[in-house]
């Protein structure tokens, strides 16, 4: 559309909007504290912009996910130092019952006590966080065993399933951090089952089987070493956590800094261009009212 002002004018408001526009977005970036309010104001940086937001709410979910995971792993590893001490009961009452002195009643009463601790055992076993089986592999909402007073083998086949879950890294590789109840307490190898270690003493015992006996308590150390090895899985997996945390806070860090770098306003330099542009609004307009304004009846008479 042909505009009906004088070219000088013209021109003139066409000034005098460029400052408004200034101070404009100079307001705006001292109101929010940041820089890039729209794409137009930064459109070269806005990949970069959602590029480093998306990674910072990727990494924060990260963070909260090894938060869980650090409390279930922690979890474990107390449960396996407590499988540790009870298995030293175990092996004390073994030694008690190996001896040729111990009467058949001295030997039921320290079977009677090793079934209470293999009770203890599957209660260890079943070990729960937030809900959650952390021994029973992918089917944490089941127990992985059940104990049955009365039965010859109390103890129930494994319940729950393989475990397959991976935790994410902060760097985007993954990494396993749980053991079944079956791999720690019921290892399909006989030498390292617990379960089955403590059952065949017991029985020895009521039998008062004492060659039986010195064999199940000889097989004890074994089974101890494997839950000391088992133990230090879940230390080790402590450890990788502990890493991976600390590189998601560090990873957080630097993206928090990118995205201020890229998105955070200058607030000194702000208020300075819009004091500026308040000055030069000021200076224009003055200077527009002082122009000569001629009319027709100035060439009159």
């Amino acid at each position: 559309m042909l505009s009906s002002l004088q070219p000088g004018a013209q021109q003139f408001l066409d000034n005098l909007n460029k400052i408004s526009e200034s101070m404009g977005r100079a307001q705006q970036r001292i109101a929010t504290g940041r820089k890039i309010n729209r794409v137009s104001d930064e459109p070269g940086s806005i990949s970069l912009l959602l590029q480093a937001r998306a990674s910072l709410i990727s990494n924060k979910q990260t963070l909260t996910n090894l938060g869980r995971v650090k409390t279930e792993v922690d979890s474990a590893e107390q449960a396996l130092q407590s499988a540790i001490s009870l298995f030293d009961k175990v092996q004390t009452l073994g030694a008690q019952g190996n001896t040729d002195i111990l009467t058949l009643a001295g030997r039921i009463a320290l079977a009677d006590e090793l079934d209470g601790v293999l009770q203890q055992f599957v209660g260890l076993a079943g070990s729960a966080v937030e809900g959650r089986y952390i021994f029973s592999g992918d089917t944490d909402q089941q127990t992985p065993y059940t104990y049955t007073t009365g039965l010859p083998n109390p103890v129930s086949a494994f319940l729950g399933a393989t475990s397959t879950r991976l935790v994410q890294h902060p760097n985007g590789t993954t990494f396993a951090v749980a053991l079944t109840a079956q791999q720690i307490f019921d290892s399909t190898d006989p030498t390292t089952n617990v379960f089955a270690s403590i059952q065949l003493l017991s029985a020895a015992l009521r039998a008062n089987d004492s060659p039986g006996v010195a064999i199940a308590v000889d097989s004890l150390t074994k089974v101890a070493q494997h839950l000391n090895s088992q133990l230090a899985y879940y230390g080790t997996t402590q450890n990788r956590v502990t890493a991976a945390a600390e590189f998601g806070q560090t990873l957080q860090l630097q993206l928090q800094t990118q995205i201020s770098n890229v998105e955070d306003a200058d607030l000194t330099q702000a208020i300075l261009e819009l004091t500026q542009g308040q000055t030069q609004q000021q200076a224009a307009l003055q200077s527009r009212a002082m122009l000569p304004r001629t009319t027709l009846f100035d060439y009159l008479g």
